[in-house]
């Protein structure tokens, strides 16, 4: 009887190796996928457009864009603090680099360089994002740490 239920676990844990094997390589995260998403980032960010960058979360993501506040939550949470952000943005370029992708989290690096209307400074961010992902290929989670040097407008002669 122990013989066949020690069979049995293994026959068992062999099938669920197998099934989740077939499941997570389906699915499976690829520096191709991770830049995809940044393309939709990219969009988002130089159109501003909220609702473009608010949709490429779950429904349940969070947002952290600094590691000493709380997270913004959910795609309303997101897309409001896009709306706040970017309101005082024009010219965005943004850039960025696939550094790894492991599991379902991707890790990049980003530029970006923009101006403030209200200031006439430009802005020039750089940072690292980790990216993870739920199945469907949203982002579930972001996290970013970054680096900012504000330039303001030349003076005129």
């Amino acid at each position: 009887m122990h013989k066949t239920l020690r069979i049995m676990a293994l026959l068992i844990c062999t099938v669920a190796a197998l099934l989740w094997g077939t499941l997570t390589a389906a699915q499976e995260l690829t520096a191709a996928k991770v830049d995809t998403w940044l393309q939709g980032y990219k969009t988002a960010w130089e159109t501003r457009d909220a609702g473009k960058a608010a949709a490429l979360f779950t429904e349940d993501a969070t947002y952290l864009d600094d590691p000493y506040s709380q997270p913004y939550q959910g795609r309303a949470g997101i897309s409001k603090y896009w709306t706040d952000v970017t309101s005082d943005q024009k010219d965005v370029n943004f850039t960025y680099e696939v550094l790894a992708v492991t599991g379902d989290t991707g890790i990049a690096h980003w530029h970006s360089e923009l101006t403030q209307p209200s200031s006439g400074s430009t802005v020039i961010l750089d940072g690292i994002f980790v990216l993870e992902f739920a199945q469907d290929g949203l982002c579930q989670s972001l996290k970013e740490w970054w680096q900012i040097k504000i330039n303001p407008p030349a003076k005129a002669n």
